[in-house]
């Protein structure tokens, strides 16, 4: 019986640091795999784009680039029309800092996207090139093309363009160059994504604005987003 006691106390104190562990507050390090996930999607998407003689003009122009929404996989569930969606991350350029901010996770849908080739998915980068459209999606919620304007942006190398749109989106499905109708489509915070990343709730504000809120598994994707836009 003696040899027994030791052995129930040491598993006691085992499970009490085990429950211990449980009740700790999670913080950024800890943070969902599915968001880390789509951070790391977002930046393996990115890097292709810049790669890609299709995306020259985003490349060459990124350097006028307040904001810029990543969304790896845009999904429709129909051809022409249909509902479609997919999650993305935004960065926003502070230029008093000379730095990216931290990744927002956003939502984007709308039930009238049409790929003008066939596919199921598209990848999506989205330039936006104003102000205006970095502070539309501070809100909750925009409607692009009511909140800020959007275009799809130039094709291929030595593309140049007229259009003042407070958005560029620049398109892909199976790898090829792909025209999506982003006009008139929902882009909405995901609040849960946010709070899970960081370990505690971050509005936009907070993340792209304030920079008080921060998580080191960003750190490869702003490097890069740095990198092509010249502001390391």
């Amino acid at each position: 019986m003696k040899t027994i006691r030791p052995r129930i106390t040491t598993c006691r104190f085992f499970l009490l640091l085990i429950a211990l562990a449980l009740m700790l507050p999670q913080g950024p390090a800890m943070a969902s795999s599915e968001e880390q996930l789509l951070v790391d999607k977002a930046r393996i998407t990115f890097e292709s784009f810049m790669t890609d003689p299709n995306m020259a003009y985003l490349k060459e122009h990124l350097t006028e680039a307040k904001g810029i929404l990543i969304v790896p996989s845009l999904l429709k569930a129909g051809f022409v029309l249909g509902g479609s969606g997919g999650s993305g991350v935004l960065l926003a350029y502070d230029a008093e800092r000379n730095q990216w901010s931290q990744p927002a996770f956003y939502t984007v849908g709308s039930v009238s996207f049409g790929l003008q080739i066939g596919g199921e998915a598209a990848e999506v980068v989205m330039m936006l090139r104003t102000q205006k459209a970095v502070d539309a999606l501070l809100a909750t919620s925009a409607k692009l093309g009511a909140d800020s304007s959007i275009s799809a942006g130039p094709k291929g190398m030595g593309a140049s363009s007229n259009v003042k749109a407070d958005i560029f989106s620049f398109s892909r499905s199976k790898g090829a160059f792909a025209g999506l109708a982003l006009d008139g489509s929902v882009v909405a915070t995901r609040d849960k994504w946010n709070a899970a990343y960081y370990g505690k709730p971050a509005s936009p504000v907070d993340i792209l604005v304030k920079d008080s809120v921060s998580n080191p598994g960003s750190e490869e994707l702003r490097r890069l987003v740095a990198e092509y836009t010249g502001n390391p």
